[in-house]
């Protein structure tokens, strides 16, 4: 089945949502919002931490913002775009609020702001300890009341449609790749239909899936950085994996890891060996609100000198009503399996959360292909350079998703659909034989990149995942060929080309810069043991 939209958005977080109604209510056209489970499931709702804005102009301005992402990015930021997201953010703040989401203030009606890891002043709108699902919640509501947006639940993304597809052989070095579209699954009828558009916006999010542990759901197999990678667009930084410090450490829970949010050590928490004793002061200055790689790294090494499977964050030593209150959800969840966090350690772990890398963009959140946008975490903006400043993402999705809608509205009407494209092949079948090889497969992508592609790094253990990830690719590869495409395989064969990237590109950068260490080219003196 052919179906057609103007704009095709495949991803319904932040980003996605937020383009989603600038267009739409822009007239200039229908709009199909695809998400490959429901519209409730994107990283956007595990955002527990909040959203970074300069809105205290009495201590806080745009230049302190600016410094404290060029810092924590360690200087591999693009200046360009750190100045589009912070001068605009105030502006993207305002678009939330209009939509309908709710941001915590005091009593005097001024933002109750936090201030997280690497932030330099109170400068985190939030809505207590789940400002993701707050923002979610906001724009799903704002999306299923706008009539001009047909919403695709449960939908998968297989392919982007490009002149590949027309039988015009595409390079990295085709100077004028076009998108057309993307060939769809649709669930009832398990048949990838041809979604043709005028315009095609990536918003499919992280990659966190491809590690065994992960703050990230189940679903964060990196689909749009794939299909991209596939389609010969450009993909960069992708070996600055920001393995977020604190996750809850509960064996069992590991997709999604249940996140300690970084608001918890800006509010005073303290980072603690199991028997009590501070190890934070032998790394940074900045203790436990050092940047996230420093934390992380300093959290690795501590469990490997000790030989232990978790450490500690400690919050004993605030008042108990006032920890209830700012962070009621964490404060829940972990008396659930027998912690009050008021009393009691919080085990914490090291995990997979965000991709700094991804699909190169410009600053109007265009890709290397014509008529296809990319906003979020799957996007490389600029940005987050070497490493994320806490906070910066929210905020960097309804700011590029806006530059992403202004740009594509003023375009749109010299785009037409592009009726040559052909029908998906869906030939081929598949067994429940099938099926435990891909469920194997995925686990064993999780170890691959766990144990080779993880926190610390070097040429052995880089060298070891490219090999073993080039032979599970040749493998799937072959299978996808002689099977009908279904979620699951298209899924490993993501997970796949993502952890190659990962790998790849982790194996170019012959220094460590930002979250990517190797103990090869070790770049800090405490580490070089």
């Amino acid at each position: 089945m052919i179906r057609k939209f103007d704009f095709l958005i495949i991803g319904s977080g932040v980003a996605g949502m937020s383009y989603a109604l600038k267009v739409a209510r822009s007239g200039k056209g229908k709009v199909a919002l695809v998400c490959k489970t429901t519209l409730d499931e994107a990283n956007t709702a595990k955002a527990q931490g909040g959203i970074a804005s300069v809105t205290n102009l009495k201590v806080d301005d745009f230049q302190k913002h600016i410094q404290d992402t060029m810092i924590a990015g360690d200087y591999i930021s693009d200046p360009k775009a750190v100045e589009m997201v912070v001068k605009n953010a105030p502006q993207g703040i305002k678009d939330l609020l209009k939509w309908g989401v709710n941001f915590d203030k005091k009593e005097n009606g001024e933002f109750d702001l936090h201030r997280e890891g690497g932030h330099s002043e109170f400068r985190i709108l939030h809505h207590a300890d789940d400002t993701g699902f707050e923002i979610q919640r906001g724009l799903m509501e704002a999306v299923r009341n706008e009539p001009n947006i047909t919403i695709l639940e449960n939908h998968f993304a297989v392919e982007i449609i490009t002149q590949h597809h027309l039988g015009i052989e595409v390079t990295r070095r085709t100077p004028d790749i076009e998108c057309y579209g993307a060939y769809i699954l649709d669930p009832d009828t398990q048949k990838i239909d041809t979604f043709l558009s005028k315009v095609t916006l990536i918003a499919t999010g992280g990659t966190g899936a491809v590690y065994t542990t992960t703050t990230n759901p189940n679903i964060s197999t990196g689909d749009g950085i794939a299909m991209v990678y596939r389609a010969k667009g450009t993909v960069e930084g992708m070996e600055f994996v920001q393995f977020h410090p604190t996750a809850l450490y509960h064996p069992g829970e590991t997709h999604p890891a249940y996140l300690i949010t970084e608001a918890m050590r800006g509010y005073g928490g303290i980072l603690r060996l199991p028997n009590g004793e501070e190890f934070m002061q032998k790394y940074d200055k900045r203790l436990s609100l050092a940047p996230r790689d420093i934390v992380a790294r300093a959290i690795d090494k501590e469990m490997k000198i000790h030989g232990l499977d978790h450490v500690c964050l400690d919050v004993t030593h605030k008042d108990p009503e006032e920890t209830k209150k700012h962070f009621p959800n964490i404060y829940a969840k972990c008396l659930s399996i027998g912690i009050d966090i008021t009393k009691q350690y919080i085990p914490v772990v090291p995990c997979a959360h965000y991709m700094c890398g991804g699909i190169k963009v410009d600053l109007n959140a265009e890709s290397s292909i014509h008529r296809l946008y990319a906003v979020g975490e799957c996007s490389c903006t600029g940005l987050h350079g070497g490493n994320r400043l806490a906070s910066n993402s929210l905020i960097e999705a309804v700011v590029y998703a806006d530059a992403a809608a202004k740009h594509s509205l003023e375009n749109i009407d010299g785009y037409t659909f592009n009726e040559q494209v052909p029908e998906w092949n869906d030939e081929g079948t598949m067994s429940n034989e099938e099926k435990v090889l891909i469920a194997q497969d995925m686990r064993e992508v999780g170890q691959i990149m766990s144990n080779y592609v993880g926190i610390v790094r070097s040429d052995l253990r880089l060298k070891r995942a490219w090999t073993r990830l080039d032979l599970l690719y040749e493998e799937t590869e072959e299978l996808f060929k002689r099977v009908k495409a279904t979620k699951d395989i298209c899924e490993l064969r993501n997970m796949i080309n993502v952890g190659y990237l990962i790998t790849r590109q982790a194996i170019e950068r012959k220094e460590s810069r930002g979250l990517h260490y190797t103990i090869d080219y070790p770049k800090h003196a405490y580490d070089q043991k």
